[in-house]
């Protein structure tokens, strides 16, 4: 027992310290019981705590909204994995992976001629394997959301956004929920979390920070990914990336770009249209691919309205629509002038 002494409010009093004990850390025993604990919740058909919740206390919850969120939690089981076996490599100086899939075909046949010790090939092994369940796992999940998404009116219609797809759809349609609960897009992009915190004491100014982040973390990070996807794709969305990136960075553009999706799906369910500056083409290619994931037969013989994108003339007439939206977007926003702050006069031009 080691004795201290106590704080100076009570100098004559000794405050004892248990002694601390060392116990040996088991790295193998560490990792597998992790990915017996992931792959329980992949397989498992038991409930989570956030569903248990969701099921009892939100009237809008349905089977379907909880199994695309099983499958979006489940969904960063490979990622884990990945990163376990990527750590092995790591510890054994072995130079990063030339192939972009490191467990795809051309991946493994790269480990394999790899030097590594006999015990941590045999947990690369395992990590390969639980990878393949996780993903056998997945696939199974997918294909049955895909069939419900077929003839879900919100999916198709949130499907017109850019730079979205099956996933960031469905992720972010289970999290809203039934969009009656939000009266304003404000609302919803606070449940996301993607609004600014402000500090503010008594009357003194309001000071603007990050966003939030409290709500819903998944949601919000798929937004995220559609931004980036959004601001690489013709169309307004691009033209506002490259407005908000050169003043204050990609990154700060890519959250607000997301925030803009936000305010946009809110106003597209509420009023019940669609975006505007749908490509046709493109979306009909994203309903095929949702098609092929149900499980519903290729016809290559017969060429649906998915083989319209195929086509460069009419690809490249779509494209140009939006390129035009861009463009004018552009032109619009570049009457704009800062707003001075307080205090703060704009130079004026010579």
């Amino acid at each position: 027992m080691t004795c201290l002494p106590s704080s100076r409010s009570n100098a004559g009093a000794v405050r004892r310290v248990a002694p601390r004990v060392w116990e040996p850390f088991s790295y193998e025993r560490t990792i597998y019981t992790k990915s017996q604990f992931l792959l329980t919740r992949v397989i498992g058909d038991v409930p989570t705590s956030a569903e248990l919740c969701s099921t009892v206390l939100s009237p809008t919850c349905s089977r379907s909204s909880i199994g695309r969120a099983r499958m979006l939690r489940s969904a960063s089981g490979p990622v884990r994995l990945k990163n376990l076996i990527q750590s092995i490599l790591h510890a054994y100086l072995i130079p990063p992976c030339p192939h972009s899939n490191l467990v795809g075909i051309s991946g493994r046949k790269w480990m394999s001629q790899q030097y590594l010790p006999d015990d941590e090939r045999a947990a690369v092994s395992r990590h390969l394997a639980q990878i393949d369940v996780v993903e056998a796992s997945l696939k199974e999940v997918e294909a049955g959301i895909a069939g419900e998404a077929m003839s879900d009116p919100t999916i198709r219609r949130l499907m017109t956004l850019p730079g979205v797809d099956m996933t960031v759809v469905c992720g972010v349609a289970a999290a809203i929920g039934d969009i009656e609960r939000f009266p304003d897009p404000t609302k919803l992009v606070s449940y996301l979390g993607l609004n600014p915190s402000v500090r503010q004491s008594g009357e003194g100014p309001a000071h603007h920070g990050r966003i939030t982040k409290q709500g819903r973390g998944q949601a919000r990070g798929m937004l995220v990914e559609a931004a980036w996807a959004a601001a690489r794709s013709p169309g307004p969305m691009r033209a506002f990336f490259q407005r908000v990136a050169a003043k204050r960075g990609q990154h700060i553009a890519a959250v607000a770009v997301a925030r803009k999706l936000a305010m946009i799906i809110w106003h597209m369910l509420t009023k019940g249209t669609d975006y505007i500056w749908v490509r046709p083409a493109l979306l009909a290619r994203k309903f095929r691919s949702i098609q092929l994931k149900a499980g519903l037969p290729a016809t290559p013989a017969k060429r649906g309205a998915a083989y319209d994108y195929n086509k460069p003339e009419l690809r490249a007439r779509e494209r140009q629509r939006t390129e035009d939206a861009e463009k004018a977007y552009r032109d619009f926003t570049s009457r704009w002038r800062a707003k001075p702050r307080s205090g703060r006069k704009l130079a004026q031009p010579a």
